[in-house]
């Protein structure tokens, strides 16, 4: 009997929302339209925020490692320690010590770093700064000698290969890959042969076995990749030499966690991605937060929307709803109508919001911008849409409860008495 009791009402319960809305057209449609705006905000700012991050994590991926292990500079120290308060320090000007940046025992710190929990990639690296000779200009840059299959796991460089192939640097000793910018200041092809000159004044001629584009313009017109002997020959260091030691691991958001691991392990200054780019980070988080903001405000401003249309529809119909509570209607029952109520508004503005967005998303995601950027950084993110639906349901069901409980608090009595 309860069960036929319950269902009847509930029968009942969604008849009466459904009324109320029909009922109230213009208003319904002016609350559907605010929650389709506030969503379809949302989910693209997020969308673009997510999109924007991605980039500037990519861009930042295609030349710099997780994880970076070199030696510090180190700076001289107090001939008189600070200890006692009363003595004061001989040296009162530190400056750098010049000392060689050498890892000593890379191989053995490699093997160390491999065995840890969590790491993928562990590759030597020796840094050159070189410069590329065009007539008798000369161009500046940096070159990386590096185990260039390693380098590919970790920074995706046949992915951006335009010319020649990647492989062959490691059949050619005297091999280089340019970036398309050195390569057009040079007017340089694959099969080229072109001269390089260190800082420590080694000329080296080097042959063109392929070109890159990141479409990062700084990195395509100062970078290139070198065989790690190579790069070696021109520091006039010895086989064993090596200046980094780059890592990649699985999470790359725990990198500052596990470089601060890897820095007790080795001795060595390890430098996550986030503290090597600070710049590009913080702006990043700036951005997400601002956008993020006003995409929240907006979607509580058509939650306010609800809340109000709410208010009206209880208002002109509290007779109407001392009437129910009079014919035996509880206050759960008078909550459920106008929840109701609530939810079909907010469905109604999510289903035309997802839809309108989902336009959007895919009609800027063709939009070609240029420059580094390419096309315009967006694409969809399920994870986003479904966060958008529940955010949205939230702040309707939280815009029609309130309203609600005030609506089923109403005594009968004094209603039929005024």
């Amino acid at each position: 009997m309860k069960k036929k009791s319950s269902k009847y009402n509930h029968s009942v319960d969604s008849e009466i929302s459904f009324t109320y809305l029909v009922s109230q057209k213009k208003l319904t449609m002016v609350a559907a339209l605010g929650v389709t705006i506030g969503i379809t905000v949302y989910l693209f700012m997020t969308s673009m925020t997510s999109g924007f991050d991605r980039m500037s994590n990519d861009s930042i991926f295609k030349s710099s490692p997780q994880i970076r292990l070199y030696k510090d500079d180190e700076m001289s120290r107090p001939l008189v320690p600070y200890s006692d308060s009363n003595k004061i320090a001989a040296v009162v000007n530190p400056k750098v010590v010049p000392q060689s940046n050498r890892i000593v025992n890379p191989a053995n710190i490699i093997a160390i770093l491999k065995q840890q929990p969590g790491v993928q990639i562990a590759t030597p690296q020796v840094s050159v700064s070189v410069f590329y000779n065009v007539g008798n200009s000369l161009v500046n840059g940096t070159s990386s000698g590096v185990e260039i299959i390693e380098a590919d796991k970790m920074f995706s460089i046949k992915a951006t290969m335009v010319e020649g192939r990647m492989e062959e640097l490691d059949q050619v000793p005297n091999g280089i890959l340019l970036g398309v910018g050195i390569a057009a200041k040079m007017s340089a092809e694959t099969g080229d042969n072109i001269t390089i000159t260190s800082s420590r004044n080694v000329i080296k001629v080097m042959k063109v076995v392929g070109l890159f584009e990141t479409h990062n313009s700084a990195l395509d017109k100062t970078k290139s990749y070198i065989n790690i002997g190579a790069a070696q020959q021109l520091l006039q260091e010895g086989p064993s030499y090596v200046s980094d030691v780059n890592i990649q691991i699985a999470d790359y958001k725990k990198a500052a966690a596990y470089a601060a691991k890897f820095s007790a392990l080795t001795g060595y200054k390890a430098e996550d991605w986030e503290a090597a780019n600070a710049t590009l980070t913080s702006g990043a988080a700036v951005r997400t937060i601002l956008l993020t903001s006003i995409s929240i405000s907006i979607l509580l401003v058509a939650g306010f929307g609800i809340y109000n249309i709410l208010n009206m529809t209880i208002s002109s119909k509290i007779q109407e709803i001392a009437i129910l509570k009079a014919m035996g209607f509880r206050a759960g029952d008078v909550v459920k109508i106008f929840v109701r109520q609530a939810v079909m508004i907010g469905l109604i503005g999510l289903v035309i919001g997802l839809l309108f967005t989902t336009w959007l998303i895919w009609k800027v995601s063709h939009v070609y911008v240029g420059g580094d950027m390419g096309y315009f950084p967006i694409r969809f993110e399920w994870n986003l849409f479904l966060r958008s639906i529940a955010l949205g349901m939230g702040i309707t069901l939280l815009a029609g409860y309130l309203p609600a409980r005030k609506a089923a608090h109403v005594d009968p009595v004094s209603i039929f008495r005024k």
